[in-house]
């Protein structure tokens, strides 16, 4: 989200039709966390590698999981640039597959030097509660600390799972700063159908 935009801090500030705002949480770990266990039952979970020449199926995965969310960065990317993000060594992005399906998404960037920063982690409802949160998360975190990092960070947001910012901190981050985002409406751009995330009403 880049437009900017002047935040009084303290009160209410108006946002002009067609925006959006955020809260956004960042977090980070600075030190590999202990080990938890793989949760019961998810040894059926395995990981895909996606490609460059997957831009397809990441981008259905992407939207699947976080349409209900008003995930929107890696639509409004021209093809192009998404593309050379897949292709580059230094990002991973895996399909979380179960029972012969994609069920999730799991990209990690490392392309500044010293740092790992968890892109995008997301779930499919349909392995929600099995432990498939944890699971995802112990790889990640895996593929984070192999690396020679000192520094392993995510954002969430107030547009994303309410329970986002606790499993993230059950999982050894700490949050180390606040902001707000502000951007255009991805649904009056055609990004995301117009009556998606009802809960957060459009104002055009």
């Amino acid at each position: 989200m880049s437009d900017s935009l002047t935040i009084s801090l303290s009160g209410t500030t108006d946002l002009p039709p067609g925006k959006i705002a955020a809260i956004v949480t960042s977090l980070e770990m600075t030190a590999r966390p202990p080990v938890k266990a793989d949760p019961p039952g998810t040894e059926l979970l395995s990981l895909e590698p996606i490609g460059r020449d997957d831009v397809e199926r990441y981008l259905a995965i992407y939207r699947g999981l976080g349409e209900r969310w008003m995930w929107f960065s890696r639509l409004v990317k021209p093809v192009s640039e998404l593309r050379a993000i897949l292709a580059d060594p230094a990002v991973l992005v895996f399909a979380l597959r179960h029972e012969g399906r994609d069920v999730g998404l799991l990209e990690l960037d490392f392309r500044v030097a010293g740092e790992g920063e968890l892109a995008f982690f997301g779930l499919d409802d349909s392995v929600i509660g099995m432990g498939a949160g944890r699971w995802l998360m112990n790889r990640a975190l895996e593929f984070a600390w192999e690396r020679p990092i000192q520094r392993f960070w995510v954002h969430t947001c107030t547009l994303d799972h309410p329970s986002a910012p606790d499993f993230y901190r059950r999982s050894g981050f700490t949050a180390f700063r606040r902001s707000v985002e502000v951007a255009d409406d991805p649904r009056l751009g055609g990004h995301l159908p117009r009556d998606s995330v009802a809960h957060h009403p459009v104002i055009a």
